[in-house]
């Protein structure tokens, strides 16, 4: 497995298999693995063959993280990272620093100097998370964009916990011409439902026993329309108290809407996502499903 740091390294080997015929597969990650992130790279691998290679990016990126949030604390672990890779069956980690993915930024990433041209995707990236995390998604498609143009990849892997997400990159990627096919991979859940996630890492003992909350809300949601299609303020509302009636747990939003478009739906029914975000303490955690 060979670890690439350079922004123009990692992009010369990709264009070096590229004269070859070589397939490529690309998981980007923010690191800090888990079983979930090592069922993209098996998906990958998958789409891509034996003979294609497999590219994991290990980046927490700046640009998706308010100033108000966790970019600081967000859990880093390259060493062990690197060896679950390995394990895999990964050809290259690419990791690179700061500097390499923003080279004009200047000394601070938080005081912008010469780095100008963002990619923004206007209209999949309004609501849910766009929402609350109003610049986010400029930074999610800025970054992919970048990494598409240094891996250029055939196929990237996305896990469907962060469902907005992947249909904001799909349209970026329809948009734009990128020459790659997205896939989203299902999520991957611990025994008692909680999609896996790295930043489970931040709940204590308590806040993880409530943390399925999230998964539950999901399940009961499902159950409701399974009967007859219902409202969507009422079911809004009734998963609210639901949710907050564990003790820890705070509800950012819920959400209903058609898993095609994302627009909203006033009548939630077989076949409508739903997507929630739940402050389980201070630790903010997503989750989606399709009802």
């Amino acid at each position: 497995m060979r670890i690439i740091s350079k922004a123009a390294a990692m992009q010369k080997c990709a264009l070096q298999w590229k004269c070859r015929g070589v397939r490529v597969g690309f998981v980007p990650t923010m690191g800090y693995l888990h079983a979930g992130h090592l069922s993209l790279v098996r998906e990958a691998r998958k789409r891509v063959g034996k003979n294609g290679k497999i590219v994991v990016s290990i980046y927490v990126n700046p640009t998706q993280f308010a100033p108000t949030e966790d970019l600081a604390k967000y859990p880093r672990d390259l060493k062990r990272d690197l060896k679950l890779c390995r394990d895999a069956g990964v050809d290259v980690v690419f990791t690179p620093t700061d500097t390499e993915m923003y080279p004009r930024w200047g000394e601070s990433l938080s005081s912008p100097t010469e780095f100008s041209t963002y990619v923004v995707e206007e209209k999949l990236s309004q609501t849910m998370e766009g929402a609350a995390r109003p610049t986010h998604f400029r930074g999610v498609t800025t970054v992919v964009a970048k990494l598409f143009n240094l891996v250029l990849p055939d196929v990237a892997v996305f896990g469907q916990k962060d469902f907005q997400q992947a249909a904001v990159i799909k349209r970026m990627v329809a948009d734009l011409n990128f020459p790659v096919k997205i896939i989203v991979a299902p999520t991957l859940r611990e025994r008692d439902g909680l999609a896996m996630s790295s930043r489970n890492k931040f709940l204590d003992a308590d806040e993880r026993a409530q943390a399925v909350i999230l998964f539950h809300a999901l399940r009961a949601a499902s159950l409701t329309v399974k009967k007859k299609p219902v409202s969507a303020l009422r079911l809004k509302a009734d998963l609210k108290e639901f949710i907050t009636a564990a003790p820890l747990a705070r509800l950012d939003y819920v959400e209903f809407f058609d898993p095609e478009t994302l627009a909203p739906t006033a009548q939630v029914k077989r076949g409508t996502q739903m997507a929630l975000a739940v402050f389980v303490g201070k630790t903010r955690l997503i989750d989606n499903m399709q009802l």
